[in-house]
């Protein structure tokens, strides 16, 4: 049974529905990691340790498959559409939000060293390990912010008005196949399947 995270949870009838639901669990591991990131140069705790590693495995599984879903489905069928004049301002954005999924993945590369020496010392990191986490999240977080308001206010929203149906039937097929699963089934939030 797929657990519902945020106030509604998408099949694959609905692709952008799907990539909005995936951006509210971001928010939700962003704030596990901001909220983590308090404790880290503090005792070990096993809550914490465990909260920090769900978070680290979305990022270092789901994430990068609603990126793919992004890159390689969606934002290639909309540079193709010909409504220039309703495509615009979107179009001018997606150039920019593919250099932040670049941007992001060193970040989140050096959150993953962090965060597994925490949970392999069972140890405090040290404070300016610590405060490079911090950093790091903070700066992904502010990024998140942003790029998830783009997408959600201007992208997929246009998606859903210009893209024919066909489409979006495509970029749904394309995000299940992705996560080996049937395009009728709504995705379970878990580090695999996102």
């Amino acid at each position: 049974m797929p657990v519902q995270i945020g106030a509604k949870l998408h099949d694959f009838s609905n692709p952008m529905g799907l990539l909005t639901d995936c951006h509210g669990r971001i928010k939700q591991f962003l704030g596990t990691l901001e909220a983590v990131a308090k404790e880290l140069d503090r005792p070990y705790r096993e809550e914490t340790a465990r909260a920090l590693a769900t978070a680290l495995q979305y990022f270092k599984h789901a994430a990068p498959k609603h990126n793919a879903d992004e890159e390689e489905s969606l934002f290639p069928r909309l540079r193709r559409l010909q409504h220039a004049v309703e495509t615009q301002a979107m179009l001018a954005q997606l150039e920019e939000l593919e250099s932040e999924h670049e941007w992001a993945a060193p970040l989140h590369a050096e959150l993953d060293r962090l965060g597994a020496q925490y949970l392999a010392s069972q140890a405090p990191l040290a404070p300016a390990e610590a405060e490079k986490f911090r950093g790091q999240v903070a700066q992904l977080a502010a990024m998140y912010r942003q790029h998830i308001h783009i997408e959600d206010v201007l992208v997929f929203p246009a998606a859903d008005r210009l893209l024919p149906p066909g489409e979006r039937a495509a970029i749904a097929q394309e995000m299940s196949a992705r996560r080996n699963l049937k395009p009728g089934l709504p995705i379970a939030p878990g580090p695999e399947k996102e």
